[in-house]
């Protein structure tokens, strides 16, 4: 498989191992963009420059009981440089080709997690609370199984043959459901075919 950037409806590029001229039914990429999430990196990069102005530039140890000003370093690489660019770089990308669906939760899932047709027993939209039935957003287990989910409230509950359930949160569950049954529909190949 060759790596191919597709573009979704909202224009923003989907890098995922598609084949050229594959027969893909649904991307979505997700990002965390809510406001509290970027206020609370705001807040890390704003406490991190603070310390960082105060106790290399300035010579005035930060705080009662100053770390070194090796910690500081590897405290502002950390916590000001590495950690909000993984929050702000960290998204879903779910795409539906005729015979499986890839997802990829990035930077946790490092190779996209396919999911052949067969593996998939049904699927439907569902409403949900992030915070009530999963404990909040990103890689969650609950009472309705292992979730990937981003923002929002609506979702595909995906059930598989081996009993496991997987919902996959998105801006566009309809379209994904959709994709999902045409993916499901398609007629598989026969033994003799093969």
């Amino acid at each position: 498989m060759l790596p191919v950037t597709l573009l979704i409806s909202s224009g923003a590029p989907l890098a995922l191992p598609v084949q050229m001229g594959a027969n893909v039914l649904f991307t979505e990429r997700q990002f965390f963009r809510q406001w509290w999430i970027v206020l609370f990196i705001a807040g890390i990069e704003a406490l991190m420059i603070w310390a960082f102005v105060q106790q290399f530039v300035m010579g005035v140890p930060w705080g009662e009981n100053p770390a070194s000003d090796e910690l500081l370093a590897v405290m502002l690489i950390v916590f000001g440089v590495l950690f909000p660019l993984s929050l702000l770089s960290a998204n879903l990308d779910v795409a539906v080709k005729r015979d499986h669906l890839m997802i990829r939760f990035f930077p946790f899932h490092v190779r996209c997690r396919i999911i052949v047709r067969d593996e998939l027993l049904g699927h439907e939209v569902v409403t949900y609370s992030a915070l009530r039935d999963f404990g909040g957003a990103g890689i969650r287990y609950g009472g309705r199984g292992k979730a990937y989910i981003v923002s929002g409230d609506r979702g595909v509950q995906l059930a598989f043959a081996n009993g496991d359930r997987l919902l996959l949160g998105s801006r566009r569950a309809e379209e994904l459901d959709a994709a999902l049954s045409m993916m499901s529909s398609k007629e598989r190949p026969s033994d003799n075919d093969k």
